[in-house]
């Protein structure tokens, strides 16, 4: 099929960031683009070709939006997938396929597919509700502390709290959840493994990530990850596996810990273009954007190396300000070398939204890491 200047049709589900750096690529490649989003101001609006609006978990509003177009991808997983199980019946291609969105969306369907097909991961428990946690810490079958997930629609740090006291769970939500056991880990690791429907395959180098200790997200990403080649072996294989077992398309980022034994284990995943492959921007042959669109339009996966090493900053809103975003001090950054922002289009910020990210490269990862920490400490995302 020919996708370029041509008629078909790509359905992207989801409007935010990923969605707009998406965008970018097929921009590049001249394919028409649709898009839907429950939100009048998504950042992927300004860079599609039709924007529709409409709730991503409703049956009707997706099943609808998929029969306008010939292929359909995701950028969110929080999406009906009733209704593309539905297109795919009917002879859409939906990718990445339902059957493994099915496993993906629910965290406790993930952990039980990891046990299913030996893929290590950290001990869990499954509760359909949360004052079952507290029959089993009463009970003694649970002790403290340990991670609380909600099984379903968390992101960015959200639907994640670290449970050391029984007054922890106050606020937390009522329904389905896992709790897992906290790793005693020396770092937090991730690939990124492109699949096409025809089965090449191909990885992205193993990066590190630097969290945040309260909001629990990303600060930054380094690519190349500051760990023994053995050690990033091991990651890669475990991505590989995980990826042809779950046979997915598109990309899939599989997020890890190294232990302090230096076994590597499974956190979760996502099956779409994903944080911790940002830097792939300006520090890759081909950027997981454009990869993603190779993968599910089934043309030959792009080259994955490092043209340099690249470390990925979150920009992401300041404590105490919420409303219109202001970029304090953006001036200064552009000022240091190998520094690009991105900046997603969110005209309101408030507490650790992610607003924009900048990547920082340089022939020497030391280097990259010490000007990534200038940025940070330079440019604020504040409120008028």
């Amino acid at each position: 099929m020919n996708y370029f200047s041509s008629d078909f049709k790509l359905g992207i589900l989801g409007g935010g960031q990923l969605g707009k750096m998406l965008l970018y690529e097929t921009r590049k490649f001249d394919i028409y683009t649709k898009v839907l989003d429950p939100s009048d101001e998504a950042p992927s609006k300004i860079a599609c070709n039709e924007f529709y609006k409409g709730d991503l978990m409703d049956f009707d509003a997706v099943y609808h939006f998929g029969k306008k177009v010939d292929l359909l991808t995701i950028e969110i997983e929080n999406v009906n997938l009733d209704a593309l199980e539905k297109l795919e019946d009917e002879g859409l291609k939906v990718y990445p396929p339902t059957r493994a969105l099915r496993i993906i969306q629910n965290k406790a369907k993930q952990k039980l597919f990891y046990i299913d097909n030996n893929i290590p991961t950290a001990d869990f428990q499954r509760f359909a509700y949360k004052s079952e946690i507290e029959d089993s810490i009463a009970n003694g079958g649970l002790k403290f502390p340990f991670i609380w997930k909600a099984t379903q629609f968390g992101y960015d740090g959200q639907g994640v709290k670290v449970v050391r006291k029984l007054e922890d769970l106050n606020d937390l939500p009522a329904g389905e959840c896992i709790t897992e056991e906290m790793i005693n880990f020396k770092n937090e690791l991730a690939v990124i493994v492109a699949r096409s429907p025809s089965g090449e395959v191909k990885t992205y180098p193993v990066v590190e990530m630097e969290f945040h200790p309260e909001a629990n997200q990303v600060e930054y990403v380094l690519c190349p990850a500051r760990i023994d080649a053995k050690v990033a072996e091991r990651a890669q294989e475990i991505a590989l596996q995980l990826s042809h077992k779950i046979k997915h398309v598109g990309l899939l980022a599989v997020e890890m810990f190294q232990t302090q034994e230096d076994e590597i284990l499974v956190n979760e995943v996502a099956p779409r273009p994903h944080n911790s492959g940002h830097y792939s921007i300006e520090a890759s042959y081909t950027n997981q954007f454009e990869q993603h669109i190779r993968a599910i339009l089934d043309l030959p996966l792009g080259n994955t190396a490092s043209k340099v090493a690249g470390i990925m900053v979150n920009l992401v809103g300041a404590e105490g300000h919420t409303g219109n975003v202001v970029y304090k001090n953006m001036e200064e950054i552009l000022k240091l070398n190998g520094v690009t922002p991105h900046i997603y289009g969110k005209k309101q910020t408030r507490p650790f939204r992610k607003m924009g990210h900048v990547t920082i490269v340089n022939n020497d990862i030391s280097e990259a890491r010490r000007i990534a920490e200038q940025v940070k400490n330079t440019i604020k995302v504040i409120s008028e």
